[in-house]
């Protein structure tokens, strides 16, 4: 790991950091944004896993997965990750949003302000990579933040969670987020767009019986390497990630 980069490993699996510049930029604000099934969390895992095996600490909280899914997930991708958990370098967290929108098993009164709770969980911060997925999830289950964007104050509902993490980066830390731009409004995603050093856009296609995906690099601040516009790869059980082609613009 430099200190420019948070690099993202896995040289001999995958083409994955070659393809994306060399690896993550340190202090930086990432958006993952991509419809249901286009690929957000399998991207997550991948960078969650590459970052840990160049000796980053990470902390990845899912909205989906519990800690056994996440296992399985990790075994059928052929992720060792837990070596990773018992050595303490990854911390995985459960943020389980029930059907009612709020965090399963808490009370009233906990089940408000989830970007404030979120704030002030601070062994989470400690890491040197945060990943979120999905964030939006939290985004929209907040009254507040929801409160704010109804009376189309939405800029100032992201201003209070986007200083926080640009606090954060000062520090060398990384954050990535990840979006389902269909469950959210634009207005809520805008100010996280603006402001996002690294920018993918996710793309699933069904060709026939196969699924192919692309990364769109909208935005790649801080990039150690040449960075192509789209970067097509798949999810093969029991390999992970496979790049299937890249276009450089």
């Amino acid at each position: 790991m430099s200190s420019n980069q948070f690099s993202l490993g896995l040289n001999e699996h995958d083409r994955l950091e070659k393809e994306l510049g060399g690896g993550i930029p340190s202090g930086a604000i990432v958006l993952i944004e991509g419809d249901y099934g286009a690929g957000k969390s399998v991207l997550s895992q991948r960078f969650s896993y590459g970052f840990c095996e160049e000796d980053a600490i990470v902390t990845l909280i899912s909205t989906e997965l519990g800690v056994k899914g996440f296992l399985d997930q990790m075994h059928s991708l052929s992720y060792d990750i837990v070596k990773h958990l018992l050595n303490e370098q990854i911390v995985f967290l459960q943020a389980e949003i029930d059907s009612g929108g709020t965090l399963s098993g808490k009370s009233d009164k906990e089940r408000k302000q989830l970007l404030r709770r979120l704030m002030d969980a601070e062994t989470m911060w400690e890491a040197d990579v945060i990943i979120i997925d999905t964030f939006d999830a939290i985004l929209r289950n907040d009254p507040q933040f929801e409160a704010l964007v109804r009376q189309n104050e939405e800029r100032q509902a992201a201003l209070e969670i986007i200083s926080f993490f640009r606090e954060l980066t000062t520090k060398g830390k990384t954050i990535i987020l990840t979006v389902d731009p269909s469950s959210v409004d634009d207005s809520s995603i805008g100010p996280f767009r603006s402001i996002a050093d690294v920018y993918f856009e996710l793309e699933m296609v069904e060709v026939g019986n196969d699924v192919r995906r692309n990364i769109f690099v909208k935005r790649f601040a801080g990039m150690g390497q040449q960075v192509g516009d789209r970067v097509g790869f798949s999810v093969r059980s029991g390999i992970g990630i496979v790049i299937e082609s890249r276009s450089v613009a």
